[in-house]
């Protein structure tokens, strides 16, 4: 290296090409490529040297989506959200009221101990529409999903994202030490930017 700058430093990370990727070799292609891996392999070795951490990232990404994923929890998700519940012995109606009325998309059925039981979802009522019931005696119990996808309050975020998609499915019940807490839904993680 010949140049003013390489001949005054101790040390030179020489990134140059032989040529670029362009059909012409005049945009800079190839170049820009090792310049950003040398960008990178310098910034791993700094965080690995400094001992920079996912708290740190997160300190200095507290609003990014980034950051979002290494604190947010899935109780900093809830706590705007309705808690839409029923028993297992609520008609139809009661249970489409409380749905409506609590926007979530779903209600949980818990029993007397406030312990879950099952959710209903609006695919639950879909799917109920099409079998041959009467739906003025179709109760809670009768079309709900029993032990239903469940996350604990103090999970990250981004583990409810996960689950969701594996389960392929939209909501969470939460709880916390076995407590219903409310629902996480999809449309949550979408707007902190999670997704």
């Amino acid at each position: 290296m010949q140049s003013y700058l390489a001949k005054s430093v101790d040390l030179v990370l020489n990134t140059t090409v032989k040529e670029e990727a362009c059909p012409n070799n005049l945009a800079p292609t190839s170049s820009t490529t090792a310049q950003m891996v040398m960008g990178d392999a310098l910034a791993i070795c700094l965080m690995e040297l400094r001992g920079f951490g996912m708290e740190d990232f997160a300190k200095f990404h507290p609003g990014g989506a980034l950051g979002k994923k290494l604190y947010l929890q899935v109780a900093d998700l809830i706590v705007n959200n309705e808690k839409p519940a029923v028993k297992p012995d609520s008609l139809l109606k009661e249970v489409i009221i409380e749905m409506t009325k609590k926007r979530l998309g779903a209600t949980v059925i818990l029993d007397r101990n406030e312990t879950v039981l099952g959710i209903i979802t609006d695919g639950d009522l879909r799917r109920m529409l099409e079998k041959d019931l009467s739906p003025e005696k179709i109760r809670a119990k009768d079309i709900m999903t029993s032990k239903p996808k469940t996350i604990e309050s103090n999970k990250l975020a981004v583990d409810a994202l996960d689950m969701m998609r594996k389960k392929n499915i939209t909501q969470l019940v939460v709880i916390n030490n076995r407590r219903y807490e409310g629902i996480v839904h999809l449309h949550d993680l979408v707007r902190e930017g999670i997704i």
